[in-house]
């Protein structure tokens, strides 16, 4: 962080925007290793079991137009804290969940949660790149998408395996000495989810609580002060004009997609088709979020010296050769290929969403709404992957054409949509 950034008062507020980052990785990545466990607790094929990402980033879609109106009418700050309190309550409910053992139940808490953590990444992306050097603005925001990457290791390699037993067994293969036998065994597997929520809740109430107590700087976007009355409308739906601001949402669709793509079916793909143990798939699955993170930190290092848009082009050159690498071959080498996307993917969803907000202005908040509700392409591109891995098993690494596709857009972003020309 530059010696400009500390002095204009502005470390701690963004030690806290940070600290959001962290948060909402967790939560976000503990999505396969739930997919993993509702096959198990509700007896889910894959492309049913996908539907768990579909219900949380729906919210997604449904909610950055309220809340950008929400915080362009009070502020970052009110948006921030509740969101907060909606994620916390929404971790709470797992205890109801864990006694209904509905499978639709745990999709309408994913919903509410992911609701919460939309508040925090509304405000979180486009708050950072205002808090400071606009030169410097996407290496800000590439760093604090690094923390994102932090929680998304913790969340795989540590809280994974809190949840998972390693125990698989179907109404068929299950021991007759099993305790309690089958209901035993979903009772058992049912308990292990509620822990880690457990405790993303009480974590999440007290940054609400630090927020509340927090004086966080107004910001300057255009010629406004952030809670002025200067417009009457709440939201601006000409922003999509700006052709570079229109590539970037769509570049932001296919990005979440392919990524989402490959993170929610990791587990499925090393205990399923490859035939891991589930303590060794939360092991690479560990690893596949350490190259993640430390991805976030090299790109954020690299930056100094390379131009944003440059390095997105390039990474995503690189993951377009490494999926083809696992449509055609599969297996281990395709799992080993899928450590390198991991890596060369940290940089792309922060580059193009500061990229896109460029010269935006006063239509900042309204571009980060739309560019938060891109992620909708994880509500579809995930399950098409995986309908088309469950259609025929025996190809199932052909399925990684969608995240291949997804990356090819990227790259287009990164060698030319980007640019402004309105």
């Amino acid at each position: 962080m530059s010696k400009k950034t500390t002095q204009n008062g502005y470390f701690v507020p963004l030690m806290l925007i940070f600290s959001l980052f962290f948060l909402w990785a967790i939560s976000s990545n503990l999505l396969p290793t739930m997919i993993r466990q509702l096959m198990k607790t509700c007896e889910l094929n894959t492309f049913q079991a996908s539907f768990t990402e579909t219900a949380y980033w729906l919210a997604y879609f449904i909610f950055p137009i309220p809340i950008a109106m929400f915080m362009k009418r009070y502020s970052y700050k009110a948006g921030i804290i509740f969101g907060l309190i909606i994620a916390a309550c929404g971790g709470l409910l797992f205890f109801p969940a864990a006694a209904l053992q509905q499978y639709w139940a745990y999709l309408v808490i994913f919903f509410i949660i992911a609701t919460g953590f939309c508040f925090l990444e509304t405000a979180a992306n486009p708050y950072v790149k205002a808090l400071g050097d606009p030169a410097t603005a996407t290496r800000r925001l590439n760093l604090a998408q690094s923390f994102n990457g932090l929680g998304a290791f913790v969340s795989a390699m540590f809280l994974s395996k809190l949840v998972l037993s390693g125990q698989n067994f179907t109404r068929i293969t299950i021991p007759a000495t099993y305790p309690g036998g089958w209901a035993g065994y979903i009772k058992f597997e049912t308990d292990s989810i509620k822990l880690p929520y457990l405790i993303l809740a009480g974590v999440l109430g007290v940054i609400a609580v630090v927020f509340i107590f927090s004086k966080l700087p107004k910001i300057k976007e255009g010629k406004f002060k952030e809670g002025e009355s200067v417009s009457k409308k709440l939201i601006d739906f000409k922003v999509l004009k700006r052709s570079h601001f229109r590539k970037g949402v769509i570049a932001q669709f296919f990005y979440n997609g392919g990524q989402t793509a490959i993170n929610s079916l990791f587990l499925v793909y090393c205990c399923t088709y490859v035939g891991l143990k589930e303590d060794t798939a939360t092991t690479f699955f560990g690893l596949y979020m350490l190259a993640f993170f430390i991805g976030r930190w090299v790109g954020t290092l690299l930056m100094v010296k390379f131009r944003p848009q440059d390095m997105l082009f390039v990474y995503s050159i690189v993951n377009v050769i490494l999926c083809i690498v696992i449509m055609n071959v599969g297996g281990m080498v395709g799992l080993y290929a899928m450590l390198g996307v991991s890596f060369f993917m940290s940089i792309i969803y922060p580059t193009q969403f500061s990229l896109a907000l460029e010269g935006l202005g006063e239509n900042t908040k309204s571009g980060s709404a739309f560019l938060v509700m891109a992620i909708i392409g994880n509500a579809c591109l995930p399950q098409l992957t995986a309908y088309i891995m469950h259609l025929n098993p025996q190809v199932y690494h052909y399925a990684y054409v969608v995240p291949l596709v997804c990356f090819v857009f990227c790259a287009y972003y990164g060698w030319k949509g980007y640019k402004i020309t309105d």
